[in-house]
């Protein structure tokens, strides 16, 4: 297997005692499991005891913690929860004479697992805990035992599981235990696969020498003749195959007798190998254990090479955590590959690559290569005036079962006043005051004795209070920890960036873009030395890609600062793109590739329905939209890529329950993330969605905002194609006075020669502009509506030498 994780300092992470001893699922520490980390909703109400093998309060956590993790790996999967058929043992064994058991982290065997309920229906068994499984004595064969299966998830064809009692147990034909489980698991997982009759795919003393990394090094090192990088271990009473063997260059032992007060010879060793000729010109150094117990545990602690003191305190930290047979490595720090990229700049972070080649046996006892390769491949735009909605629209609450609507808006002279059934005036512009405010709005609404099903908000700026008034409300809603992560634009790709570990997999970190936050000029100052340039500067609450530039060296990042936190101050100064909020930016990674749009629509954490939509490329060093086309002309197999990314994305933020934007770019690393909008699309998606596919997001969103499933087509299948491109009053303002004035627009439409959508009501042009309308056109080929479109722009005049829409729709071909 292929892996390719980021490397950079989001791995730095701290060695106080709590966070080595609270292991979680990945290590081998103790304690409990985490708490409601995974993404999703399902039955709690389970049989996951085992009768005649009581749990404690521990082992019964880390068995509900597995049963959590595989019901959020099958509904990430789009397959059905698990059916608990416990109170109805199966007291037959179909196919006896094959059962594949499995003691192991769902997240880990899934794949094995799906593909066994295929190829033998009720015969793959997944065990959750070791309390599910016991040993018996083998009739005539002393000293080995039989193991059987008294509970486990049974795996069909259709990714089907079911929760299943066996009575009598189950004998297993095979055996794989996974020993990354919780604490003391483990121990119980290596025992429980020990003098087994039957084939076993692991064992504690297999997972001792394939994970320990220093064992590794050496024995790569001193029998294959490997470059391994230049390492310093001090190891404390070190596995039998480490003593005694002969040194290998770059990597030197040392062996400690005992882990108290080595002060003196650790400062000795780490001064001279940081002073080695065997480190080169290496500026950084790693610290990190090794040892079987720490494996898949990224827990290290990157040093620049000159820091001695440092580095030595890192070292004896370590050595207080060690067990026998552990290591603490200090090791030199490589630049990371860098993927090929033939148009442009590196197209992500640094990648750190992983390659695992996979060896069994077959029958007869011959090694088989299995090889392997396992790929994983990034403005904000509001919803502004829609030919069906009021622009200024920001709360809207729904009572469903008796049709009504009632509004809540900051303008009291606004004209939906008089459309909806309750109207509710209350200031709510300054956003940094949204906790008070939904206090107080929830108070209003008890107050009139209403009884509400749902609140929802399509405007970008009521996110984060629409949330947290469904909380006061005990209404459905995504958490406002998750809109807030959403809402910061930062702060969703450094938070992504941070997921390493757990679900969603793959990772979502895979498709995050490295930023820095900005608030004053020494902020832009360290960020120029933090994030590659060129960059993107925007703003943190911004839509509509104002104020947004590409950047290529530190004096544009500090005059593009300057100019905009003069500018734009406040909401008085540009209405509606999030200045209620503040002025904040951020400086992220300019990544090259092909910009796409993915509209989602969740449901408890599933993922309902999925629109892609491709965008043409921008009139840089700004990032207006200029031209659009869906559905999305890329391969299959890259729009799931972009689907399942959008999907990760928002589960890793946990947005579980809405309708949802996501940015992003495909580039040669795969898709990276440009920003989350947790609200519908807006401009024109809603519209053309509708149009190509019947699918309504307005309607979707209200009723996931009321707790009902929108019944929506696994897989839409479009009804034709829309090309569109955007009018701005700073290029078109003479045509759009003239020849394609919005009166000649709006009879077009109405006759079905082109598809308009005004986006605002005047023709006022202005330093940080927003795109005026929409126009598009349809055809059963995306050649058919490019050429249509291209034509009509030209003979309206959109189309000229500083506005070329034949460029800008040279994507869609």
């Amino acid at each position: 297997m292929l892996s390719l994780d980021p490397s950079g300092p989001e791995w730095d992470c701290p060695l106080g005692s709590k966070d080595l001893e609270d292991e979680g699922p990945w290590g081998g520490g103790s304690g409990l499991p985490p708490t409601g980390c995974f993404p999703g909703s399902w039955r709690q109400d389970v049989g996951l005891d085992c009768k005649g093998s009581p749990e404690g309060t521990e082992a019964r956590a880390w068995t509900v913690y597995y049963y959590s993790l595989l019901q959020s790996c099958l509904q990430q999967a789009g397959l059905p929860e698990t059916q608990d058929r416990s109170q109805a043992p199966r007291t037959g064994c179909p196919g006896a004479e094959v059962t594949l058991c499995v003691l192991g982290s769902p997240s880990t065997f899934l794949p094995v697992l799906l593909e066994g309920g295929v190829q033998s229906p009720g015969n793959m068994l997944l065990c959750l805990s070791p309390a599910w499984l016991m040993k018996v004595p083998a009739p005539g064969q002393p000293g080995e035992a039989a193991l059987l299966v008294s509970k486990a998830v049974s795996f069909h064809p259709g990714g089907l599981t079911f929760l299943d009692d066996f009575v009598p147990p189950r004998r297993a034909t095979y055996f794989l235990a996974g020993l990354g489980l919780g604490p003391s698991r483990g121990r119980e997982a290596a025992e429980l696969a020990r003098d087994l009759t039957c084939p076993t795919g692991a064992s504690a003393e297999l997972a001792r020498l394939l994970e320990d990394r220093l064992l590794t090094r050496q024995l790569l090192a001193q029998q294959g003749g490997v470059a391994v990088p230049a390492t310093l271990a001090f190891t404390y009473k070190p596995p039998g195959l480490l003593r005694g063997g002969d040194s290998s260059p770059g990597l030197r032992l040392v062996e400690l007798s005992g882990k108290e007060g080595q002060e003196t010879l650790v400062k000795e060793e780490v001064e001279a190998f940081l002073r080695s000729e065997a480190l080169g010109d290496v500026l950084q150094v790693a610290v990190k254990l090794s040892g079987w117990r720490w494996r898949g545990r990224q827990a290290l602690r990157l040093h620049p090479r000159a820091e001695l003191g440092a580095v030595v305190n890192t070292v004896l930290a370590l050595l207080e955590k060690l067990e026998e047979e552990e290591s603490v490595l200090l090791e030199a720090v490589y630049p990371p590959v860098q993927l090929p990229c033939s148009d442009g700049p590196s197209p992500g972070p640094g990648l750190a690559v992983r390659i695992c080649a996979v060896v069994c046996r077959t029958q007869g006892d011959r090694p088989l290569l299995s090889k392997v390769v396992c790929g994983v491949g990034r403005g904000d735009r509001p919803l502004r005036h829609h030919n069906s909605l009021p622009r200024t629209l920001e709360v809207a609450l729904a009572q469903c079962g008796l049709g009504e609507l009632h509004l809540v808006e900051s303008d009291p002279n606004h004209f939906a006043s008089q459309l909806v059934q309750t109207f509710i005036h209350f200031d709510m512009t300054e956003h940094r005051r949204d906790e008070e405010n939904a206090r107080l709005l929830a108070e209003l609404v008890r107050a009139r004795g209403l009884k509400l099903d749902g609140c929802f908000s399509y405007w970008d700026d009521c996110l984060v209070l629409t949330a947290l008034l469904c909380q006061e409300l005990g209404l459905p809603c995504s958490p406002p920890a998750a809109m807030r992560l959403a809402k910061k634009k930062s702060l969703t790709q450094l938070h992504l960036l941070r997921r390493h570990h757990g679900p969603p997999w793959p990772a979502p970190s895979l498709h995050a873009v490295p930023c820095c936050p900005l608030e004053s000029e020494a902020d832009v100052e360290r960020a120029v030395h933090q994030v590659p340039l060129p960059g993107v500067m925007k703003l943190e609450f911004g839509a509509g890609a104002v104020g947004v530039r590409l950047v290529e060296d530190a004096p544009q990042c500090h005059e593009h600062f300057s100019r905009i936190t003069r500018d734009l101050q406040g909401e008085a100064d540009h209405p509606g793109i999030g200045l209620g909020w503040g002025n904040a930016m951020l400086l992220m990674e300019f990544v090259e590739g092909t910009e796409h749009d993915v509209d989602l629509v969740l449901f408890g954490g599933r993922l309902l329905a999925a629109f892609v939509s491709d965008n043409g490329p921008t009139r840089l060093p700004g990032f207006t939209e200029t031209a659009a086309c869906m559905p999305t002309g890329l391969a299959p197999e890259q729009e799931a890529q972009m689907v399942q990314a959008a999907f990760r994305c928002c589960l890793g933020c946990g947005l579980l329950d809405g309708v949802f934007n996501v940015e992003l770019k495909l580039t040669g690393a795969g898709p990276r993330l440009i920003e989350i909008n947790p609200r519908m699309g807006g401009f024109y998606l809603r519209d053309w969605i509708l149009e190509l596919y019947g699918v309504d997001l307005l309607l979707a969103a209200v009723m996931v905002a009321c707790g009902l499933r929108p019944a929506l087509p696994t897989r839409p299948r479009a009804r034709g194609h829309l090309v569109g491109v955007m009018c701005l009053v700073s290029q078109h303002l003479q045509a759009l006075s003239s020849t394609a004035s919005r009166e000649t627009l709006q009879a077009l439409h109405d006759r079905g020669l082109l598809r308009l959508n005004l986006l605002e009501e005047a023709l006022v042009p202005g330093e940080y502009e927003e795109p005026y309308c929409s126009v598009a056109c349809a055809g059963s080929s995306p050649t058919e509506a490019r050429l249509r479109l291209l034509g009509l722009c030209q003979g309206l005049g959109i189309d000229g030498p500083s506005y070329p829409v034949a460029h800008f729709l040279s994507h869609f071909k």
